[in-house]
C-alpha cells in the first residue's frame, strides 16, 4: 500500500508532490486535489508525510516489509 492522502486534512499545498522521489504524488492544478497516481511505485520512504503540515498523509506499509523488518503488526 502507498501513501494515503486524507483529503480532508489536505491544504492542496503540493509539498508531497515536490518531496516524492518518484513522483507517486501529483498535484492536480486543474482540480486542486493532490493525489497517488501511481501506487505500486510508492518506496514507503515518508517523504511526504514528513512535509505535510497538516499531517494529511499516513503510510501504510505492506505485511512484508513489517515482517522482514521483524515488527508485528498485531
Amino acid at each position: 500500500m502507498p501513501a494515503v492522502i486524507d483529503q480532508e486534512l489536505c491544504i492542496s499545498c503540493g509539498k508531497c508532490d515536490k518531496s516524492c522521489p518518484l513522483d507517486v504524488i501529483h498535484f492536480n492544478l486543474e482540480t486542486e486535489i493532490t493525489e497517488v497516481i501511481y501506487p505500486e511505485e510508492c518506496w514507503h520512504c515518508g517523504s511526504c508525510r514528513q512535509v505535510c503540515p497538516e499531517k494529511a498523509i499516513s503510510i501504510r506499509f505492506p505485511l512484508r516489509i513489517l515482517v522482514c523488518a521483524g515488527t508485528s503488526p498485531y
